[in-house]
């Protein structure tokens, strides 16, 4: 039986990333160790390859001594800012540019006196940094429309973490403009993950099994696996070594898409393994080898 396998046209690093990953390398030449506060992107094999060429992650401002700082690409909270400079460290910014546009809307409309909502995952990194920019009103975080009954009020003003899906966030929007006699609505959904979002569905729909490469920590790799198994049998994997020969009995065409964390040669050497298995393909050199959908 011949095995077809197609990637998502748009899968893997976005330029968010992949600006946080040259940052932190180009650092770690100049540099004998720096650190960065949490891993600086949501992959652990990356984070591990960055580890080996000295950009540590740490969990507190204690453990870096006199080392550079790398803000990772989901931001830090704006109190993290302010005790940097107070250190003295030499602070390298990786925060991915749709996060300091998520921060600044949020503290424009917090200045302007409206009640920020933040429709995101309360403990996820980037919500953590974008609430801490709301100083006047804290913001109030939620991460579904049921959350919000009863609360919002006539000033309200409503962002989303960079990585949601738009499908949920237009549903927030609606419920809360019942309630709200005043909204100011920024849609702060990163375009990468919308995009991804939505070319992974598509080939979701043709296939009959998906691969949803990235890391399990990942909140844009997660969605793309909710989403992705509204229409398919899907697997959410990081690497190959996590593939079991049996999901593909009885598979003819198989959908491959990835996370905005996930490096090329991850996808490259999941879409391998599947020809080892089968055969009938020419193996990838790069990701540019494997057919798109």
């Amino acid at each position: 039986m011949a095995i077809q396998i197609l990637l998502a046209r748009h899968a893997g690093f976005c330029f968010g990333v992949k600006r946080a990953v040259k940052i932190a390398t180009q650092s770690s030449a100049l540099h004998k160790e720096v650190n960065t506060l949490g891993q600086i992107i949501h992959n652990p094999q990356v984070v591990e390859d960055l580890i080996s060429k000295g950009v540590k992650p740490i969990n507190n401002l204690d453990e870096c001594g006199d080392n550079p700082i790398i803000i990772r690409s989901h931001g830090v909270p704006f109190e993290t800012y302010n005790k940097l400079e107070q250190l003295g460290n030499e602070i390298i910014d990786a925060t991915c540019p749709f996060v300091l546009r998520a921060q600044d809307k949020v503290a424009k409309a917090d200045k302007m006196g409206y009640q920020v909502y933040i429709y995101g995952d309360a403990d996820h990194p980037e919500v953590l940094s974008l609430n801490s920019f709301a100083i006047n009103k804290p913001a109030i975080v939620f991460s579904t429309p049921n959350e919000l009954k009863g609360k919002p009020v006539s000033r309200s003003a409503v962002i989303s973490q960079t990585t949601k899906d738009l499908a949920g966030f237009k549903a927030v929007v609606c419920r809360m403009v019942e309630d709200c006699p005043e909204l100011l609505v920024f849609n702060t959904i990163c375009t990468a993950t919308a995009i991804r979002q939505r070319h992974t569905v598509e080939l979701a729909q043709e296939v009959d099994l998906m691969l949803i490469i990235g890391g399990k920590n990942s909140s844009n790799t997660k969605m793309l696996a909710k989403l992705s198994s509204e229409h398919a049998e899907t697997y959410h994997i990081e690497t190959a070594d996590e593939m079991k020969k049996e999901w593909f009995a009885k598979k003819e065409k198989i959908g491959i898409s990835a996370g905005a964390s996930t490096p090329d040669n991850i996808i490259v050497a999941i879409y391998n393994r599947i020809i080892d298995w089968f055969g009938g393909l020419t193996k990838a050199v790069n990701v540019a080898d494997i057919p798109v959908h």
